[in-house]
Formats: structure tokens, sequence, C-alpha cells
């Protein structure tokens, strides 16, 4: 009976839950900054009964929802903010401020999560225990010398009082067909660091090369040798990633520069590889430099850790979404490069990440994440309503089997 309600009061919902998105979609709102989209969802809860906080980690929402019957906390998170990047989609929810869209489809995942608490709340007298929401900022990274996102919401405590069990969160995916759904066991997303390597040569004159020391030269060793260790001192099944995105040096065509930055990335799957990198890379660097005599610097700059989707979660979620979907529609997926601050929680809970499929070819729905021209099939919002309502409902039935917590 359960399934068939959620399942039913999702395709109701759809209509609404569509119309918010292209509402957020219309007005998208960077990180730090999502006022009017915290608003927007305080208000919704507010007209379902769910009790919400404002002002968590900035703009974010935090909602509990208490069943009728006592039992473990879950928990859901949609993230809200959207990314500087021009809309060139000629459609009628078309951002309105200029240089700014949804391109992460975090306006879906809002829109999603608000309809999983509008589903709960119909069936309140059906919850064991409790439906934390979490409406997060800034997942795409707080503004220079701000604090946010999923970090900051840890440190308020957003995972506590009361204590989460576990925690649910999705992502839109345009390389799976709208109606498909896609997980993996273990890691999901990759860590995400910053990395910022300056050289430090000595200036003199183009002509007389061997007179200073040239730090655009030793730049360049530089790259080139961490590329060699990501390619042959790194098993190539457990990945690696070095890339630079910011090579700054140089004033003046004919004087040799003392000084070069290079500033990029490194990414892995792998938390202990993670843990590792840093020494590895400054032991490159630092043979590198002395070589040529010229010194370095080496900053890192923490970022998402490594998603991990917990192996019980897994094994619960795999036939209900199958069951929901159908089992040709819910496939085993590659883990991704990109990166989510997801991970944050999923470090402190047991947690589980879906995939929805959102593309469709004949409608023209093609694009990546992270571009001008990114958009979603709608009709997959009901599904992951659906999906998402039903992982929650099951966890709860699951970890008071003989009354303890199973995960």
């Amino acid at each position: 009976m359960l399934p068939s309600l959620i399942h039913e009061k999702s395709r109701v919902l759809a209509p609404l839950l569509i119309d918010f998105r292209r509402d957020l979609h219309r007005h998208p709102e960077l990180s730090n900054r999502e006022f009017r989209t915290a608003e927007k969802v305080a208000a919704r809860l507010g007209q379902l009964g769910i009790p919400c906080r404002t002002g968590v980690a900035k703009t974010g929402v935090v909602a509990l929802l208490e069943g009728d019957q006592p039992g473990p906390t879950v928990a859901v998170r949609a993230d809200m903010d959207a990314l500087p990047i021009e809309e060139t989609l000629e459609v009628p929810y078309r951002s309105i401020h200029a240089g700014v869209k949804h391109a992460c489809g975090h306006d879906v995942h809002t829109a999603m999560v608000l309809g999983v608490a509008e589903v709960c709340a119909s069936l309140k007298g059906q919850i064991r225990g409790r439906i934390k929401f979490l409406f997060q900022p800034a997942e795409e990274g707080a503004p220079a010398g701000e604090d946010g996102g999923a970090y900051l919401m840890r440190d308020e405590g957003v995972l506590k009082n009361p204590d989460v069990g576990a925690i649910f969160g999705v992502h839109v995916s345009p390389t799976l067909e709208a109606g498909k759904a896609g997980y993996h066991t273990g890691p999901v997303w990759a860590s995400n660091d910053g990395l910022e390597i300056v050289i430090l040569g000595k200036k003199t004159h183009g002509a007389y090369p061997h007179t200073g020391i040239d730090a655009i030269a030793v730049a360049a060793q530089v790259q080139i040798a961490l590329q060699t260790l990501v390619n042959r001192t790194v098993d190539v099944q457990d990945p690696l990633l070095i890339s630079f995105g910011i090579v700054e040096g140089g004033n003046q065509f004919n004087v040799i520069a003392d000084r070069v930055r290079l500033g990029g990335m490194f990414r892995t799957l792998n938390p202990a590889l993670r843990a590792a990198a840093p020494a590895r890379i400054e032991q490159v660097v630092k043979g590198v430099t002395e070589g040529f005599g010229a010194g370095y610097t080496i900053a890192i700059n923490p970022g998402a850790p490594v998603t991990m989707n917990h192996p019980a979660l897994v094994a619960m979620a795999i036939p209900l979404l199958e069951e929901v979907a159908g089992r040709e529609n819910v496939v085993l997926q590659k883990p991704q490069m990109g990166a989510e601050d997801f991970a944050v929680f999923a470090e402190l809970v047991p947690a589980f990440y879906l995939m929805l499929g959102v593309r469709n070819e004949q409608k023209g729905i093609t694009e990546m994440l992270h571009t001008p021209g990114f958009d979603v099939d709608e009709d997959a919002i009901p599904l992951g309503v659906e999906m998402m309502s039903r992982l929650v409902f099951q966890y709860l039935e699951n970890s008071l089997l003989n009354g303890k917590v199973e995960f």
C-alpha cells in the first residue's frame, strides 16, 4: 500500500514541482547568496507544516519532520546554489540574471527534495522516526574569504539534535537517459583539493639566461614531472588527477621571469591516496627546483573528500530502485572524477548518493553539467521524488528491525 501511495503522490506533485524548479531556474543565486531560494524553500515547508530553521551556514534551511511513530532519524540533502555561467537556453524559464545559471541541476535537486518532504508529510502517520531535510548553500564553493557549504553545515551541527543515522542525496546526470538511475558502491565522486605552486627564480636579461634562474622553464619541468608522477608511480586503476588551469609569470618579453604561479587541483577516488598526495607532490617539486637552483612554495586548499556510498545502503537501495524504475533502468556506474561536498556528510554517517538520468536526445537535452546549454528532462522529477521517498521509508523500516540500527 505504501509504495503505491508514494507513486501516486509523486505523480500528482509533478506539475507543482516543475513550476517550482522553473521559478528557481529563472532566479538563480550564487553560493552564499541564495536568499530568495531559501525564502521560497522555507515558505513551502511552512505550508506543509514542517518546522524549519533558516540562516543555517549563512543561507541554508534545515527542516525536521517528526513521524507519528518512534524510530531513528534519516536525512535528505539538496544543494541550492547556481553557477557564474551565462544562460543560452531560449526557454520560458530562462535565467533573468545575466551571467548566472543553474547549470548543475541544483534547482532540480531542491524541487525534488521539497517533493520528498511533501510526500513524507502526507504520510506522517506511517513514518517510524524522523526525517531531516537539509537545503544546503554553496556546494559549488563559497566566495573567496568566506566559509560555506557542507563543511559549515557540519560545523553548525546539522547532523545532530537529533543524531542522523544515514543520509541520502541525489544528482541529475546528463549522461543517463531520463527514466534511468545510476549507483555505485564505494567511491562515487572524487575528492577535490586546490593546489598552488609558486616557482621562485632569478630575474635577468633574456639574452643571458645563464646569469639568472628561469622560473618559466622550471615551472614547465615541474608540470611535466607531476604528470609523470601520475602516470608512472600511481596504479593506473587508482587514479590521481593533477590539472593546472592557471599559469602566471613574467612581465617583459626580454626579461627572464623570476616567479611563476601554477594554479590547479588534484583529485582521487582513494582517501588514502588523497592523504598521501601532498607529500608526493612536494617531493617532485622539491627535486625539480633544487636541480635548477630555484625555490618554491606550495599551498593546498582542502576541498571535498571522496564521496563514498555505504555498501549496506547500496544493497538496500538496488532492489527498491529496480522496483520503481524497472531492472533494466537501474545501472551500475563508474565513479566520476567530478566532486561533491555531500562527501563531508558521508564521512560522518552512512550515505547513499543517487544519480538520476535527465538526458533526452529527442528533446535535444544532451548538454553536460556546468555548460551554458545545460538543461534537464523534467519528466525525471517525479521519478526522483518517488525513489528518494521510498529510500527514506525503507531505511527507517530496516533500521528498526530487531530493535536496532542495521547500518
